[in-house]
């Protein structure tokens, strides 16, 4: 009797993975011949949380503004999202800055109503999607606000659903609780994280705080000093769903912030 043959998956048979943002050689020259980004490289997988992490004018944000479609890349590279190959701005694509765009004189409904009207979604369904999201972003008591009666943190919960309301597939987050005080911070990262396990899209955040991205990423990718490319990438092995308190308190939260730190130079 022949011995059984094991069966052994080749690469052409093995699960493709399902790739919301892909860089490859991704640059981009400002005038002056400034090189802002320099051959950057990443994957970042459909429903996955990823925190870009690098010194300050390394080119995150100029980064991010690529992957929206606000700059265009040097030629040469490649940027594909969701599939197909970046070429401007895609509706498919959210970005939340770290200042908010909201209307002064209208409130936080009208001013969500509008980033949904601007993309000619029927009323009908942006009444159910209102009526979703003002509960999960904890504005239901103050839908009929404006903007100068909320605080710093429901301006920006604010901001969010404003682009939450269109349902990107990819959420793109430039620091957007940088401007606020470190305890508003703090609760702003704790409703951020909860939105993500319930709705579960892409998301690219950048950030400075080692901390932020521990707790809210399945990786972190670092960037050099300008020319910015990508130098590691670590993943972060932490149970989820994550609660803030329990999974600061582990063992190994700490160990990847210290690790983070060193590669950020920190001591």
């Amino acid at each position: 009797m022949r011995p059984a043959l094991m069966a052994v998956q080749t690469p052409s048979q093995a699960p493709a993975r399902d790739i919301a943002i892909e860089a490859r050689r991704v640059g981009k020259t400002f005038g002056a011949g400034m090189l802002a980004l320099d051959h950057v490289d990443f994957t970042i997988e459909r429903g996955e949380f990823v925190s870009i992490l690098g010194p300050s004018g390394c080119g995150k944000s100029t980064l991010l503004r690529v992957i929206a479609g606000l700059y265009e890349p040097d030629a040469g590279g490649d940027l594909q999202i969701l599939g197909k190959r970046s070429n401007g701005v895609s509706e498919d694509v959210g970005v939340v800055f770290q200042t908010h765009n909201m209307l002064p004189w209208a409130t936080v409904e009208a001013n969500m109503r509008l980033a949904a009207e601007v993309r000619r979604i029927p009323k009908r369904e942006i009444d159910e999607r209102i009526e979703q999201l003002l509960p999960i972003l904890k504005l239901e008591k103050f839908r009929h606000s404006h903007p100068h009666q909320l605080s710093g943190g429901m301006r920006q919960r604010a901001a969010l659903g404003q682009i939450l309301i269109t349902r990107p597939k990819v959420l793109l987050l430039d620091e957007p609780f940088g401007a606020l005080d470190a305890l508003t911070r703090d609760q702003l990262n704790v409703e951020l994280l909860r939105i993500w396990q319930e709705m579960r899209q892409t998301v690219a955040l950048i950030t400075h705080s080692i901390a932020e991205a521990v707790l809210l990423s399945d990786r972190v990718l670092v960037m050099s000093e300008r020319p910015g490319k990508i130098v590691k990438e670590i993943h972060i092995d932490l149970p989820r769903p994550r609660d803030p308190r329990l999974t600061k308190e582990q063992v190994r939260f700490g160990q990847y912030v210290v690790q983070l730190g060193q590669l950020m130079g920190v001591e």
